[in-house]
């Protein structure tokens, strides 16, 4: 099931069907033509995009989906919540080395479960949230030593 988005780019409208999202990649469809997308997260609130297209090629859909409010400053030394919803499944502990991009816990929002991954290598002094615990946009999650 593709959703239908309506998207402009420096005045220019596509129309982008949007497939599943919790595939990586995902498949993109822009004014009928073909495209994967990657989506990798930078520890950013919003999502950065690679694509596997020609250069210059239209593909923007995840760009649709800009946050409706500016990221609240990070706290230093710490991984954030990057929208409000329910820490699941704690991957990590205080003490633990970890690695850029490693998975520290899954955040569902809105019934969809999105990795939040370290956004560098180093130690977890604390980690500051609960399986099960609802938090709020911004929330600290882990705390580097």
């Amino acid at each position: 099931m593709s959703k239908l988005i309506n998207v402009k780019v420096n005045g220019n409208s596509y129309e982008v069907a949007v497939g599943d999202m919790h595939a990586n990649p995902i498949s993109v469809s822009v004014n009928g033509k073909e495209y994967q997308v990657e989506i990798s997260d930078s520890g950013a609130a919003a999502l950065p995009v690679a694509a596997s297209a020609p250069i210059g090629a239209p593909v923007t859909a995840p760009a649709a989906k800009a946050p409706a409010a500016a990221p609240a400053e990070p706290v230093a030394n710490s991984v954030t919540a990057p929208m409000p919803g329910t820490i699941l499944d704690i991957a990590v502990k205080a003490g633990d080395s970890i690695t850029k991009d490693q998975v520290i816990c899954a955040l569902e929002a809105m019934k969809m479960k999105n990795l939040i991954r370290s956004p560098k290598a180093g130690t977890i002094a604390s980690v500051d949230v609960t399986d099960g615990q609802k938090v709020s946009f911004g929330a600290v999650i882990i705390r580097f030593a």
